[in-house]
C-alpha cells in the first residue's frame, strides 16, 4: 500500500543522528541537550513519596491543582504578574507537546506562521502537518539578533502565529526589552497569537533579566508561554512541562490537549508542586550554568574556535571557520568519528541549510566532561 505522507521531507532528527554516532564511536556527547549529572535527590524522594501516597491514577486534565498553583506563584514572584491556576495554566508532557498543541489548536490551512532561524526543529513540522505556511526569518551569526523591519514587512493579515524562543536554542541568544517592544508594536490591533517558548527562562547569564512575554500586558493578552521542568531540574526524560495563556486561548488549547495526551505523569506533578515551594531551586540555576559556560570557554580559549559567549540556555555556538571550509554536518560527523566529540551543526536549523561554519555544544555536563571535551577541542 502507498500513502502520501503529511511530512514528506522529514527524516530522523539531527539530535538522534549525532547521539547515535556518538554512541557508536564512544565519543563525548555534547550534541543532544541533556545534562549528564543527576537531578536533586530531594526531588526524586518527593516523587517516590507521591507514588506511595496514592498519586498513581490520572491527574486532572489541566494538571494537578497544587502544581498549577505553584506555577502561578512562581510567575508572581519572578515577573509581578500571574495566571489563574484553574483556567490559564495547563501541565503538559514537556514543552514540545505544548507547542504542538498550540499550533494544532489555532493554525488552519494557508495560515502563516513566522519563525526565526536557526529554529528549534519541532516548530515547522507541526505547522506543516496542520496545513500552515512557515514564514522563516533568518538570523545572522554570530549575534543572532532580530531585524524587526523584516518582521514587519512579512507580517500580514494571514499571520496567525509568531513563534519566539528566548533564551534561544540553538543560538544561545536572548530577546531584549527593546525586542519585546518591537513585537508589541507590530502585533497590536491584529488577531495574531504569540507562542513564546521560554524553556530556558531560568538559564540566562551576566546579570541580565529574562524578558518573559508576560511582563508586557499587551503581549500577554495574546500569548502562550511554554516551559519545561525537564530543562530546569535536570531530568529531561521525565517529559514534564506546562503552558500558560489567557483563558480565551487556553480554552481552545485544552480542547486539543485532552485528546492528544489528556493528562501527564501524576506523581511527578505532585512532587514538583512541593519542590517549587523553595524558589532558590530555580533562582540559582543561572549562576550554576554560567559557571559551566565560563569554565568551558576558558578551557577552550587556546583553541582555533571562535565564539561569542552564550547569553542564555546551556548551549555554546563555536565558529570553526579558522579550521576548515567543510560543510558543518560533515565536520560535525568527522569530529565525532575521528576526534571522539559530538556536537550539532546549525545549518540544519537554517533556511536552505545555510552553513555559517558553526557547531552547537551542550555544556550541561560535569566539570570532568567539560575538561575532557576541551582537551579534544584544543587539539583540533
Amino acid at each position: 500500500m502507498k500513502h502520501q505522507s503529511k511530512l514528506p521531507n522529514v527524516s530522523t532528527t539531527i539530535f538522534s543522528v549525532m547521539s547515535a554516532l556518538a554512541n557508536k564511536h564512544d565519543a563525548i556527547n555534547l550534541s543532544q541537550g541533556f545534562p549528564n549529572f543527576n537531578s536533586d535527590n530531594k526531588l526524586k524522594e518527593l516523587v517516590t513519596k507521591a507514588m506511595h501516597s496514592g498519586y498513581n491514577q490520572y491527574a486532572p486534565m489541566p494538571g494537578n491543582l497544587d502544581l498549577r498553583e505553584a506555577i502561578a506563584n512562581k510567575f508572581d514572584l519572578l515577573y509581578g504578574t500571574s495566571y489563574k491556576p484553574d483556567t490559564e495554566i495547563t501541565v503538559t508532557a514537556g514543552a514540545t507537546q505544548a507547542i504542538y498543541t498550540i499550533i494544532s489548536a489555532f493554525v488552519k490551512p494557508e495560515d502563516e506562521v513566522i519563525i526565526f532561524r536557526p529554529a528549534y526543529d519541532c516548530y515547522e513540522p507541526a505547522i506543516e502537518i496542520n496545513g500552515g505556511k512557515t514564514i522563516s526569518i533568518q538570523l545572522e551569526a554570530p549575534h543572532y539578533s532580530v531585524n524587526w523591519d523584516t518582521v514587519e514587512s512579512l507580517f500580514t493579515n494571514k499571520t496567525k502565529l509568531i513563534i519566539i524562543n528566548t533564551p534561544q536554542n540553538p543560538s544561545g541568544s536572548i530577546f531584549s526589552e527593546k525586542d519585546m517592544a518591537a513585537l508589541e508594536h507590530i502585533t497590536k490591533n491584529s488577531n495574531c497569537i504569540i507562542l513564546s517558548d521560554e524553556v530556558y527562562e531560568h538559564i540566562i547569564f551576566d546579570g541580565v533579566q529574562h524578558q518573559s512575554i508576560c511582563r508586557f500586558p499587551n503581549l500577554k493578552s495574546r500569548s502562550f508561554i511554554t516551559a519545561s521542568f525537564g530543562k530546569t531540574f535536570h531530568n529531561t526524560g521525565w517529559k514534564l512541562g506546562y503552558c500558560c495563556g489567557p483563558k480565551v486561548l487556553m480554552d481552545e488549547f485544552r480542547k486539543v490537549h485532552q485528546f492528544n495526551v489528556f493528562s501527564v505523569n501524576h506523581p511527578m506533578q505532585k512532587a514538583l508542586a512541593e519542590y517549587l515551594k523553595i524558589p532558590n531551586r530555580y533562582l540559582e540555576l543561572s549562576q550554576f550554568y554560567q559557571d559551566k559556560r565560563d569554565l568551558f570557554l576558558n578551557l577552550i580559549a587556546p583553541s582555533r574556535f571562535k565564539f561569542v559567549p552564550a547569553k542564555g540556555t546551556y548551549f555554546q555556538v563555536l565558529d570553526f571557520s579558522n579550521i576548515t571550509t567543510a560543510y558543518d554536518v560533515d565536520f560535525a560527523k568527522r569530529l565525532t568519528i575521528e576526534n571522539k566529540i559530538a556536537s550539532i551543526p546549525l545549518s540544519v536549523f537554517n533556511d536552505n541549510n545555510r552553513d555559517d561554519k558553526v557547531l552547537r555544544f551542550c555544556f550541561a555536563k560535569t566539570e570532568d566532561t567539560l575538561k575532557q571535551a576541551a582537551e579534544i577541542l584544543n587539539k583540533i
